[in-house]
This record gives structure tokens, C-alpha cells and sequence, in this order.
């Protein structure tokens, strides 16, 4: 695992024009990711998870911040970075059926990237290429000339993986990759990625909103809310010490397989703040119990509460017996 930072991003934004004012969808994401590990992305949905991922692949433009990945700031690109970006930055989507063309068959699927990118010569080599991608994601040859309706939500899935794949990049958005498939297919997903992360050494920024999942594959987590970083930390260290309170209710909301376990579950209540021109003031203090007037009228900035622990909250010191 290296240390050096693949992706950086400083102050990013996103704003969205509506009729009513600007949507902001993501405020002054900071975070970077190291070359081959995974960063976790969750919160609820509407959080602005999605929208960053979109917008650090720049399918959306940024309305403010940089983005670095591999050390060149790849926030405005130009035609040449354009090509270098589509190259080394692929996106998995969730839903696998809607992000296919229907009316092509697997191999021709996986082989459009490569004839886009122009990275194979010829049929014969394309060919070559799309059959060992099949077997490097698990699909077996023989549906090479199948369409995707005619296959599970799980090959489809793989299809996807492996168009990913078909360029080698370095790194990939993994936008809830398996949240549309049933229990026992996303554990075959996911340990796929693994895999593929272990073998090809690549890099990872894993958009879910389920905490399991991101535990079970993530080195660090991010929390969002209503497009805000609240808090940042090691996957480890998240769940053994959560600081913020909206951490702490997502995680109380997780299921524990036993009977024989008591644990309290904090129902987090109250109306959620519009992201459209949204007041001065924390946007999880409608929902805290914890929040004073403080909360109301400064945003708070987030900061490193212990070694390598970020948290964006005026109280997490008093809460957490810091």
C-alpha cells in the first residue's frame, strides 16, 4: 500500500441553478485518497455522495475548489488532460441495467471503451482482450454474444466492471455498485473489487449507503451531510470511535444479528435543512439534540480532534470528553 496521494481535493463545490436559488450539493470537500487503497462515501441519500464522485471524474463541473490526481490539477482540463482523465478514471455505476446499451451484446460492450480509447489494434486482439477481461471478472465466455436483458443483475454488474477495467485505469468511482443486487451477489462484488484492488493496485472512492458495506471494504470513511463533510477517519477507527452525532445515529441504525445484544438506537428527528440557499449555521443542528445557538449561526470547520480523526462539530470536544 503506498503512501502517496493519488487524488486530492481542496475546497471542491458543487452548485446546482434551480428556480429557487443555488442547490449546493457538495461545500468544501477536503480529502485525498492514497494510491490503492478505497475511500469510503456515506450518508443518507440526497447527501451529495453521488454528486461528488461525478464531479472529482469531472462528469460534472466543479463551482469552486481544486482536484488533483496524480499530483496535476485536473480541476479544468484541457483536450490532452481530457484523454489522460477518460483513461485512468472510470466510474461504476449502480444501476447496471440503465448504464448498458441494450442493444449490444456483452462483447461488444466491453470492447467499445478499448476502440474509443484506441488501445487495441484490430478485431483479433480486441477479441483476445474482451475474453480475458470475462474471465477476470467472473463472466463466463460462453454469454459473449448475450444482451444484457438476458442476464442477472449480477453478470451485469461484471459487465460493467470489466468495461471499467478495459482501459486500465488507476483509479475508479464506485458509485453504490451494489446496492441493486440481492445479499448474497453484492458479497461476490465486493470481494471482486478486492481482488482487483490486490492484483491491479487500484484505487477506489466507494459511494454506499450502507455502513456495512463500507466497512467491509473501505481503509478510510467519509461521512457527508447535506453535501458537508462532518466527519473523516480510518474505517477502524470510525466504528470504534464515532465523534460526530449524525455518525453516531447512522450507526445505530445498523443491525446486530443477536438477540442478546441491548443497544440504544438514536432516532434522529426533526426537519431536514433545504440545501437550496441554506443558512449560516452547522446543517445537522435542526436534527441534533445536542445543538445551541452557536450551531444556528456558524458553520462549523472541520478539524482534526484526534491523530487522523476529522470532525466537523463546535461541541465534539464536551460530547466526546475530549
Amino acid at each position: 500500500m503506498s503512501e502517496k496521494n493519488l487524488i486530492e481535493v481542496q475546497n471542491l463545490c458543487k452548485y446546482y441553478k434551480t428556480p429557487k436559488g443555488a442547490l449546493h450539493a457538495v461545500e468544501n470537500a477536503n480529502f485525498s485518497i492514497r494510491e490503492g487503497t478505497t475511500l469510503g462515501v456515506v450518508g443518507e441519500s440526497g447527501c451529495g455522495k453521488s454528486t461528488l464522485g461525478r464531479t472529482v471524474m469531472n462528469l460534472h463541473e466543479s463551482t469552486s475548489g481544486k482536484i488533483f490526481f496524480d499530483g496535476e490539477d485536473v480541476t479544468h482540463p484541457n483536450k490532452a488532460q481530457k484523454k489522460t482523465i477518460h483513461k485512468n478514471i472510470q466510474m461504476i455505476f449502480q444501476d447496471p441495467s440503465s448504464s448498458l446499451d441494450p442493444r449490444k451484446c456483452v462483447s461488444d460492450l466491453i470492447a467499445e471503451p478499448m476502440k474509443v480509447m484506441k488501445i487495441t489494434r484490430g478485431k483479433k486482439e480486441t477479441e483476445k482482450r474482451v475474453a480475458e477481461l470475462m474471465d477476470t471478472v467472473g463472466l463466463a465466455r460462453r454469454y459473449a454474444f448475450a444482451y444484457p436483458h438476458e442476464l442477472d443483475g449480477g453478470r451485469r454488474q461484471r459487465i460493467g466492471i470489466a468495461r471499467a477495467l478495459s482501459v486500465s485505469p488507476k483509479f475508479i468511482v464506485c458509485d453504490e455498485p451494489v446496492s441493486a443486487l440481492d445479499v448474497s451477489i453484492q458479497a461476490q462484488i465486493l470481494n471482486l473489487l478486492q481482488d482487483l484492488q490486490e492484483q491491479h493496485g487500484l484505487t477506489y472512492m466507494f459511494i454506499t449507503h450502507n455502513l456495512s458495506v463500507v466497512k467491509h471494504i473501505s481503509h478510510d470513511i467519509l461521512v457527508m451531510y447535506l453535501g458537508c463533510e462532518v466527519e473523516k477517519c480510518e474505517s477502524e477507527e470510525l466504528f470504534l470511535r464515532p465523534l460526530h452525532p449524525y455518525t453516531k445515529g447512522l450507526l445505530s441504525a445498523i443491525p446486530i444479528p443477536s438477540i442478546h445484544v441491548d443497544r440504544k438506537r438514536i432516532v434522529m428527528s426533526g426537519e431536514v435543512t433545504s440545501p437550496i440557499n441554506p443558512k449560516p449555521g452547522c446543517r445537522f443542528a435542526a436534527r441534533c439534540p445536542y445543538a445551541t445557538e452557536k450551531c444556528t449561526q456558524e458553520l462549523p470547520q472541520v478539524e482534526e480532534v484526534l491523530p487522523n480523526h476529522f470532525c466537523a462539530c463546535h461541541h465534539v470536544r464536551e460530547l466526546n470528553n475530549l
